[in-house]
């Protein structure tokens, strides 16, 4: 499909630069299979759901994985910022430097008190490094010295700073290996899963650790033609059972976020039937994919071209997911990772 027809025109002040505290007064928009739109709150999300329900969940954890140094040469010390995104051996990532074309192998880095070389370059500002600590000496220095890496649309409008250690990570992150929190389960406060459950909605929990294509464009003309980057993802032999009783009892599951549903239909068979599953995921939905598992989706408002915004238009239908988006900012919604939310409620 022509990538142009996933465009739209979003005013820059739509973007949130921080979340509504607390986090369930955040704007709940419901769009209908039929189009049918309606205005409530995160608080009212027990309302469309009933007992026998289960919301899945990403319980992976961010990891302060933006880097500030320097590089090393005899010419002298310049800037660099790395983002860890992809861990390949005890000691070394695979990173996204800034800038880029002068990184060389060979290179030195330092960042505060780790040091680091770089061994390969590669495409699009990518990079491979080895630190000078492994394991989990490596783990506590990053903890020390990186930040939470917010994504270029806050960033580039103001620092990380104390608050978003917390701002940016869901109340059940567990599993750290994230470079980008699954944004639509910010949402969530203990007073909110107090509230579905009492309604008799279980929580299910997968995991998937956020990745590089998470900051990158479509850059392709049409969607055939867009790599994906994969993701680690996993989800339990247990959790599929359940998962799998749910359906079977006539309930319906209800993913939080678009990478609790890509695991969860990365998971299941073409028959609808969950399975468990440890590995990498690059599955990319978009208009005309047939949905296997998921029956609800509880997502944030995504970026133009993105590959979220054509998943959300493969669940809901293109023009009804254009729609919502021209009345979300009609209505001053606020938009991405620290932004309002959307339940998706298509036909099954």
């Amino acid at each position: 499909m022509d990538v142009s027809l996933f465009d739209f025109d979003l005013p820059d002040e739509r973007i949130a630069l921080r979340p509504a505290s607390p986090r369930d007064s955040a704007r709940l928009m419901v769009v209908e299979a039929d189009g049918r739109i309606l205005h409530r709150s995160l608080r009212d999300l027990p309302d469309y759901l009933r007992a026998g329900d289960a919301v899945l969940v990403n319980d992976t954890k961010v990891f302060p994985a933006r880097l500030h140094g320097q590089r090393l040469r005899e010419t002298g010390p310049a800037k660099i910022e790395v983002l860890l995104h992809q861990r390949l051996a005890a000691d070394r990532y695979r990173v996204l430097a800034r800038p880029a074309r002068k990184l060389a192998p060979g290179d030195d880095l330092q960042f505060g008190s780790l040091k680091a070389r770089v061994i390969a370059r590669g495409e699009d500002g990518e990079a491979e490094i080895a630190f000078a600590l492994s394991g989990a000496a490596l783990d506590a220095a990053v903890a020390a010295e990186g930040e939470m890496p917010l994504p270029p649309y806050i960033a580039g409008k103001r620092k990380a700073d104390a608050r978003d250690v917390s701002d940016y990570q869901t109340i059940f992150a567990r599993q750290s290996g994230s470079v980008a929190a699954p944004t639509a389960g910010l949402h969530f406060t203990p007073e909110l899963f107090a509230a579905l459950k009492k309604k008799g909605v279980t929580r299910e929990a997968v995991t998937l650790h956020v990745g590089l294509g998470t900051f990158l464009p479509v850059t392709a003309t049409d969607t055939a033609q867009h790599r994906m980057h994969a993701e680690r993802a996993y989800l339990d032999a247990a959790t599929a059972a359940r998962l799998n009783q749910v359906h079977a009892a006539g309930g319906r599951i209800a993913a939080v976020g678009t990478t609790s549903l890509r695991t969860l239909e990365s998971a299941a068979d073409s028959q609808g039937l969950i399975r468990p599953f440890e590995g990498e995921t690059d599955i990319f939905i978009t208009p005309g994919y047939r949905f296997r598992a998921v029956d609800l989706l509880l997502t944030n408002f995504h970026l133009p071209r993105s590959t979220l915004f054509m998943l959300v238009s493969a669940l809901m239908g293109l023009e009804v997911m254009k729609a919502a988006y021209a009345e979300a900012i009609a209505k001053e919604y606020r938009f991405y990772s620290y932004g309002d939310a959307c339940l998706l409620m298509p036909a099954r």
